[in-house]
Parts: C-alpha cells; structure tokens; sequence
C-alpha cells in the first residue's frame, strides 16, 4: 500500500510528488497520459507571473506571490530555463491608467516586489514595439517566462530517482473507499493508497465525484495561441498584459523561454472536455486584440497555433482543502491561472494539510538529484569538441532548426521517466520545437526511440494513445 496517491501528473502533481520525495514515503503519480506534462501544462502562456492580479487574502494571491519566489530556487537548483524577463499591464485610456493603479495597490498588499507604474514614455523606452497609444503600464520586476513542461519534467524526474512511482498511461476509473484508506482502479490494475490528492485537472470533478458525491463542478476554458519563429522572439524583451477583465488576463505578447514569441489566448468559456481544436474565428480575435498592444507582429513567421483549456471552477478561488467525504482525500481543483506560478506553494500547503491529517513525515538522509540536461546548442565551440570527443553521436545533428545532436535525443530515451512517443523526445530535447515542426528531424527521432528503447516502429505514437505514425512496411523498410 503506498502512502499518498497522487492523481494528476500535471504541474500541480509534479510540485507535491517532488516534495514529498524528500520524506520516507511510498508514493505514486497516476496519470491516463503515457507522459507527465499532458495537459494544462503543457499548453498555456508560460508565465511565471508575480502576483498583483489575484485578490488579497486569496489563496491565489497568496500562492502565487510564494510559488514566484519558490520558481526561482527551483531553476537554479535543477536548471529548467526560467527567465525573470519581468511584465507590463498596458493602459491604453483613462480607465485603464485606474485599473493598473488598482492593481498596484493590490499588489503591494499581496507582498510583490518592486512594482511600479511607468509612464508612456518609459514604457516606450523600453519597449519601442508598444502601440505609441499607450497610457501608462504596471512594471512587475519579478514576473518570468519558463518552460512550463520542462519544468514538470525537472520535478518529475527529480521525484522518480528520489522513489516516486510514475503509473502512467492509467485512466482512474473507480476509487473504493477502505478501513486503510483507498482502491483506486487505474487502467488495468488497483493501486491502494492511505491519501490521495486529487490533481486532476479538468477532470478533478469527476475524480472527486468516484467518493459519492461532486463537491464542486469545474467549467473548461479554451484559449488558443499563436506560437512564432525565433525571428519574431525580440519583438518584445518583457511580458505584455493588457488591462484584465472578467475572462481573464486577456490577449498578452510575450517572449519565450525557447526564444519564440506567443500570442494569445483568447477565453472560451464553457468548452467542451479535450477540445483542443484551433479555428480561425478565435485566432483571429487573438489577432485582432494583441493588435492593440503592438501592429508589429508577422504572422507570416507563425511556426504553429495551439489550444489549451483551463480548469475554472465553480469557485472564485483555488479549491485546496480536504474532502467532506473523507478527510484522507485532499481536493487540489480548480488551478486555473496563476496555478503554474503557484505550483511549489500549492505543494507546500498541501504538505502541511497532509500532516494536519496524521501523515507522518521524516525526512531521507539523502536525496538524488538528476544531472542537468547537456545542450549542445548552447555550448562553446571548445566545449562542443570535447561533447564530440567523448561521444561522437554529439557530431550528429538530429534537428537542425535547434541544433540538437543523436546523443542528445539517446539521453533523452533513457531518462528516469522514459518517454513513448515523439512529442515525448521534444519536450525532454527541443526537438520539433524549431520553424519546421519536426518535419525533417521527426523521421530519425522515430528510429532512435525504436532502437533505444525496443519499441516497434509501428508502436511508437506521436502524442496520446493511437496516435500512430506508421502502420507497416513497404519494399521492406518503414
């Protein structure tokens, strides 16, 4: 029987089974995706951000202000890319300029540091690409872009060579409650577990409900982005909010951790469960509204368009309590924005609810820790003829548009949770990250997996279960 089972391998999960890795624990991670970092995760915005936005005395507020600082230790000590590139809130009218010194105010009282308003000229300074109809702007120093499934990647990892169990590719499809805790029917096996957190996502109402009763409802929310070239990626050195409003943080213009610039997203209310489709009505909304922040974007250089969908509630605030069912299921639901941000102080107060319940902690007399992934791209001319002369594979590139080589990808195979599929490799390596999308690099990528790991050509997805990419042979090779 293991200790805590957590449901959820999204980012929230990934934060509490790192932590808990530190103790002398059995725990496991279930989650229906054959990788971690599958759902919300890995499709949002990316930001860190700094805690101005949620209301004071929220959880929210609270968490993500905490989770900023936590993000920071936590890149430094296991070397995800996180970037405090810092944020703007543009005003763009006399309301909006009343709105950003509303959201001053409130985040000075939420504990943010370093805010302050700038005034159109100084916005400008530093951001010639702003629309010149800018009012005045809120300067958030501590606001940061990151790699939202790198990561989860990092504190999975991390957790799995500390002991953690990952069952993945395991729907759960019943939870039966015991005198010693719970039978959680995942996939084709039964996993017990003395508590479970319920880090579901969309889908912790659901999970919630396999108690007996929903204790709240969670309303899906699609977004959809435009995700450009690394040409575009200087269009903008901070993160550009406009104004918010009752969807949300509205239509931002931000680089990214990888060098790219995103757009987006727009607010779908109400979607449907796993709709993660694009269409042109709502990529152009998002155009047409990030037009008011700068008309220098080219959509010419966009690399791909994407969805994701948020998991709002039926409650203004994060739901991080214990069930009214039984008080050995802890409710982590409703993290919609800032949950990424949150993540490590969600973790921490789960812990703490964790030990209110009876669990017992003491703490490993030693942790492991994951070697930081080598990147050739990033290397010195010396450094990278030292790679190839302690592993020639580092002399073949695999993706060009990134500059990823063949040892790369190998270790990639062989990390502590191994991936599956092709978007596994790309979030372990950067492949298929670059302006072609994998188009030349997803063949050898393919061949690698099936020779590294033993995996039939015609096994290995592109994503999800039966994403299939090849489905036999002709003239005798795949």
């Amino acid at each position: 029987m293991y200790d805590v089972a957590i449901i959820g391998a999204g980012i929230s999960g990934a934060a509490i089974a790192y932590y808990l890795s530190k103790y002398e624990l059995d725990v496991c991670v279930i989650d229906k995706e054959p990788d971690v970092s599958m759902g919300t995760t890995k499709a949002n915005s990316a930001i860190i951000h700094a805690g101005y936005d949620p209301e004071e005395g929220t959880l929210l507020a609270r968490l993500n202000v905490e989770g900023n600082r936590l993000c920071g230790e936590l890149a430094d000590e296991l070397g995800f890319p996180f970037i405090r590139v810092g944020s703007y809130v543009l005003a763009f009218s006399e309301k909006e300029d009343a709105t950003v010194k509303k959201l001053y105010n409130r985040g000075v009282a939420n504990g943010v540091p370093g805010l302050e308003i700038h005034t159109k000229e100084q916005i400008l300074a530093r951001e010639p690409n702003v629309s010149d109809k800018v009012t005045s702007g809120l300067y958030a120093p501590t606001a940061g872009i990151v790699s939202p499934w790198s990561y989860c990647l990092s504190l999975c990892e991390n957790a799995a060579v500390n002991g953690i169990d990952f069952i993945l590719g395991a729907p759960v499809l019943a939870i039966k409650q015991t005198k010693d805790g719970f039978v959680i029917k995942a996939g084709d096996r039964d996993v017990e577990a003395r508590y479970i957190i319920n880090c579901a996502g969309i889908y912790a109402a659901e999970i919630c409900g396999m108690l007996g009763k929903r204790e709240f409802e969670i309303h899906p929310s699609k977004g959809q982005y435009f995700l450009l070239d690394k040409s575009q990626g200087n269009l903008m050195k901070e993160v550009m909010f406009q104004c918010p409003s009752e969807l949300g943080k509205g239509v931002l213009v931000s680089p990214t951790a990888g060098g790219n610039l995103i757009v987006g997203p727009n607010a779908e209310i109400n979607s449907e469960f796993g709709d993660l489709s694009t269409d042109n009505a709502g990529l152009d909304y998002v155009a047409a509204a990030a037009a008011k922040t700068t008309d220098k974007i080219n959509y010419r250089d966009n690399v791909r368009c994407f969805a994701g969908l948020r998991a709002n509630s039926d409650r203004s605030d994060f739901i991080i309590e214990p069930s009214a069912q039984n008080a050995r299921f802890i409710n982590v639901a409703g993290i919609k924005s800032p949950g990424l941000s949150a993540a490590p102080a969600t973790a921490l107060y789960v812990i703490d609810i964790l030990k209110e319940q009876g669990l017992e902690l003491t703490d490993k007399k030693a942790i492991k820790k994951v070697p930081r992934r080598v990147s050739f791209a990033r290397a010195t001319k010396q450094e990278r003829i030292e790679l190839i002369k302690q592993d020639a594979r580092y002399g073949n590139i695999i993706c060009r548009c990134n500059t990823i080589t063949e040892a790369e990808v190998v270790a990639a195979c062989h990390s502590p949770i191994p991936p599956v599929s092709i978007d596994g490799i790309k979030r372990r390596a950067g492949t298929g990250m670059g302006r072609c999308q994998g188009g030349f690099c997803s063949p050898r990528v393919h061949e690698i997996i099936s020779r590294e790991l033993g995996i039939p050509y015609e096994d290995i997805i592109q994503e999800r279960k039966g994403s299939y990419i090849v489905c036999g042979k002709m003239g005798g090779n795949v």
